[in-house]
């Protein structure tokens, strides 16, 4: 069944479930009771019912919208998701996606409600995760769409089984639609294969005041304010302003500023910004030939664009026109030939020389070969003089159908491009990387997305978040949206953190979520900015993932809630 399909049903099949009926005391024939004076019977203030309603013996619920009504808010809320995340940035929006989606899919059967949350999904992620298509194709991207707008069916599904609790309890709705969000989320980080965070709602929050709920409960705690923002405005405007009672439209009122409360005590919550001394980092940007998946054929080429614009710092580090780095950090493939291999003893010499020119040490985004026939890819520290250090990071989640490939076969049969995928063996420890002035927390590319790979190197003395990425696979869009995930992960840990590409874009981020000296697309630069180093923690790093758990088990209650009251409907409607 298709999402259209699924919410291709007519309004009164729509009422079986959960609207049951009242006799006409006249005919005794069953028809859904109207009220009268234009207040919707469950829309009481308090859960209060119409007079007389349980002495009919029966529940009354209004309709949902019309079908058409429907499809359009859930396209809508696609729309503003989308366009709440960079490029667009328009992050005010983002509450704006949750609300439309959570009236579209109020009062619908369980069907219909899934399948409004799929468009709504499809419409998000299908131009969201476009950048995709460079790399695998139009079948794999679309398949990645789909599999993640199912996580937006399923909440579009909870949304319509909470409707009888939602009609009944008015504010249930801005916490319901809060705990919801982040209880899909949980879910679509996790499952399948590791998960997939692309896309979450605290990733749209880089550039709002929302960004600073980071700080106290990480990812989960802004994204749950986003969502509450979102909920009390669907409290907003559903329907308080046609009931004729000045109760409720003061409870709409009051809702709408609500919303706006939750942005304004955003600004309000505290920062944590690091206390320690000031260190010179730079940032290389070397590029790559050309963009596209050829780029790997040219290893060599990238190597050597990297190792010529560390020379070209360093002579302006001579000439007294930049500082004298503490560190210098080349982006995720920067040398894609294994420099720790004798067969490759040239890439070695290369990146002794740079290191050596530069007198700093230098964070390399390389490729190790083995165990066997895999690959590792690893971030290694190379100092000047002594060459690679140990321990150095293997990346922890290697990405499936990009870095390995589960069901290879099946894949093979989809994309004729699975084939060239290789097979990467995962690290088993936090990327805590010891540089002799300083201890960065270094994570690779899509791990920035992952709560616990960030946090965890930053509880094990990452004093500064190195981000290793290569987007010369990729597309603007897709590097702009992975920068407003390091904002997050600043803000979060109360750490300055920068972003090293092969083509951008590069940056330096400070503790309160600030860009700067970003880069342009596929250009070469070298960037230079004193950052402080940090050994606190934030309380969302000690705190971990709690807020998430709290949110999530909440938002079970609240599913287990709406469920008994709609029993307790049904043996009213039998009585």
């Amino acid at each position: 069944m298709t999402a259209v399909d699924a919410v291709g049903e007519s309004s009164a099949a729509g009422q079986a479930q959960s609207e049951p009926v009242t006799e006409q005391p006249t005919t005794g024939q069953p028809t859904t009771e109207q009220p009268t004076t234009g207040q919707l019977a469950t829309e009481q203030p308090s859960g209060e019912r119409q007079p007389g309603a349980e002495r009919k013996g029966r529940a009354v619920h209004p309709s949902p919208l019309p079908l058409w009504a429907g499809v359009i808010l859930a396209l809508a809320s696609g729309a503003a998701q989308l366009l709440a995340f960079p490029p667009y940035g328009l992050w005010w929006l983002a509450p704006v996606g949750t609300a439309l989606l959570a009236i579209a899919a109020h009062r619908r059967r369980l069907r219909a409600g899934a399948g409004l949350g799929a468009l709504a999904g499809l419409t998000f992620f299908v131009p969201l995760l476009s950048w995709t298509e460079i790399v695998g194709g139009v079948a794999p991207w679309l398949i990645l769409a789909v599999s993640q707008s199912a996580f937006l069916a399923l909440l579009g599904a909870g949304t319509a089984w909470l409707s009888p609790l939602a009609d009944r309890y008015r504010w249930v709705w801005p916490l319901a639609t809060g705990v919801f969000w982040v209880g899909q989320e949980a879910l679509r980080d996790r499952i399948p294969f590791g998960g997939f965070p692309w896309g979450r709602l605290a990733f749209s929050q880089g550039d709002s005041p929302l960004l600073r709920f980071a700080s106290v409960g990480g990812a989960p705690l802004v994204t749950f304010a986003v969502a509450l923002a979102g909920g009390l405005l669907v409290v907003a405007v559903w329907r308080p302003w046609r009931s004729g009672t000045p109760r409720v439209r003061l409870m709409g009122a009051a809702a709408g500023l609500g919303a706006v409360l939750v942005v304004v005590v955003g600004l309000a919550v505290p920062l944590a910004h690091p206390s320690g001394r000031a260190v010179n980092v730079a940032v290389i940007q070397g590029n790559v030939p050309r963009l596209g998946l050829e780029f790997n054929a040219q290893r060599r080429a990238v190597l050597d664009n990297h190792v010529a614009a560390t020379r070209q710092l360093a002579q302006q580090v001579a000439a007294g026109k930049a500082p004298q780095p503490d560190l210098v950090v080349w982006p995720e493939n920067s040398s894609d030939i294994d420099p720790l291999i004798p067969q490759d003893a040239d890439a070695r010499s290369l990146i002794d020389g740079a290191a050596a020119e530069i007198k700093a040490p230098i964070l390399v985004g390389t490729l190790l070969e083995g165990p066997g026939e895999n690959l590792r890819n690893v971030g290694i520290v190379w100092q000047p003089g002594t060459g690679p250090t140990t321990p150095y990071y293997v990346k922890q989640h290697p990405v499936p159908f990009a870095e390995y490939m589960p069901l290879r076969g099946l894949a093979q049969l989809v994309s004729s491009r699975a084939a060239l995928v290789g097979n990467f063996v995962p690290g088993d420890h936090s990327g805590v990387l010891d540089t002799g002035k300083l201890t960065v927390g270094d994570v690779i590319c899509f791990e920035i997305g992952y709560d616990d790979l960030v946090r965890s190197a930053v509880q094990g003395g990452g004093q500064l978040v190195t981000v290793q990425t290569n987007n010369a696979d990729f597309s603007t869009a897709e590097a702009r949206q992975q920068l407003a995930m390091v904002q997050l992960r600043a803000v979060e840990h109360g750490r300055d953190a920068l972003m090293a590409s092969t083509v951008g874009v590069s940056a330096f981020v400070t503790s309160d979520g600030t860009v700067l000296d970003a880069t342009r697309f596929n250009t070469q630069a070298e960037l230079d900015r004193a950052l402080r180093l940090g050994d606190e923690q934030t309380l969302a790093t000690r705190l971990g993932p709690l807020p998430e758990f709290v949110l999530g088990g909440i938002a079970v209650l609240v599913l287990v809630g709406a469920g008994a009251v709609r029993v307790r409907d049904r043996r009213i409607a039998s009585a």
